[in-house]
């Protein structure tokens, strides 16, 4: 079966096509995705943050032009949600409305547990019961995931206002940003994720820590990790000792110079220190020496449980 997920998020948008069977390893067979960077277009109005015109219009455009591909490579179910960005903006249905009007695409708003459930059942399937309790950890563009537990269910799911983009946008006033706000963001989000640390380690600690999402691949290549290049099945990790030396530096480079570090897409270069502050924070206040990364994340969640729902 030719599945297609498309997945709104923050920064990125992304279809992804998939061959996938009921009991199967779903397996890639085409990829497009487009920076919309669809955070950087909301508006701050006095009833909320509202995605602009131009962000709802681009998306629009990418919806169509998902849908064709999708036809064209024979995709049978296509499934659509949206995260952070969509999810918390005031006129988010009405844009997704809209679309749904023009193109039939239905595109779901998950809520950020959702997020968190979808990316820890992707994570489990990838590593198997073999590595008992994981906790995982998720940076997006508008948002910090945390879940942890020993089945495909995690125990407790957290979603923190925490992504990448969404702190460049609102902590950060020039690039390189000034030491005070580097300072003033890392006291922040390291008070936002102590309030959730109680609510995790109570169930236990983990056997197996694990980190997705692009901003963790990116670290992890910074500090030595083997390229994307070399397949998804070598295994690849972020030890916090490296990125502690690292979260200062990438704050005081400026955008060209972080550009040059391997693995770094130009895309998401201003919003690094403001992810690597993220990971710095909840790698130590859990306890966390080093992360492995998991290339299966949110979408593959998504896949996970459609095939799931699958008569057997």
């Amino acid at each position: 079966m030719r599945l297609g997920v498309l997945d709104v998020g923050s920064n990125t948008v992304h279809l992804l096509v998939m061959d996938a069977h009921r009991g199967a390893r779903p397996l890639p067979a085409y990829s497009h995705k487009v920076e919309l960077r669809l955070s950087e277009h909301v508006e701050r109005t006095e009833g909320g943050d509202r995605l602009s015109e131009t962000g709802a219009a681009r998306l629009h455009g990418f919806v169509e032009e998902a849908l064709r591909i999708a036809e064209d490579k024979g995709v049978e179910d296509l499934m659509a949600f949206a995260t952070s960005a969509v999810r918390e903006a005031v006129n988010g249905d009405d844009v997704l409305e809209r679309i749904k009007a023009a193109t039939q695409v239905d595109i779901q708003v998950l809520s950020g547990q959702d997020e968190a459930r979808l990316t820890f059942l992707a994570v489990r399937r990838w590593f198997g019961w073999s590595s008992g309790r994981l906790l995982v950890l998720d940076i997006g563009g508008g948002s910090l995931e945390i879940a942890s537990g020993l089945d495909e269910q995690p125990d407790v799911a957290v979603s923190l206002p925490l992504g990448a983009g969404r702190l460049t946008r609102d902590w950060f006033t020039a690039d390189p940003p000034p030491a005070e706000e580097v300072r003033a963001l890392r006291r922040y989000v390291r008070a936002e994720i102590a309030r959730s640390v109680g609510d995790v380690a109570r169930y236990g600690q983990a056997d197996h820590a694990v980190a997705t999402s692009k901003t963790f691949k990116q670290l992890a290549r910074i500090a030595g990790a083997a390229p994307s290049a070399d397949g998804e099945n070598g295994r690849r990790s972020l030890r916090h000792a490296d990125l502690t030396g690292w979260t200062g530096r990438l704050a005081a480079m400026d955008a060209r110079e972080r550009t040059g570090l391997p693995g770094v897409s130009a895309g998401r270069v201003r919003q690094l220190p403001a992810g690597a502050i993220v990971a710095d924070a909840a790698m130590d206040l859990f306890g966390v020496a080093e992360l492995e990364v998991c290339p299966w994340a949110l979408r593959e969640g998504v896949i996970l449980r459609r095939l799931d729902a699958l008569p057997g």
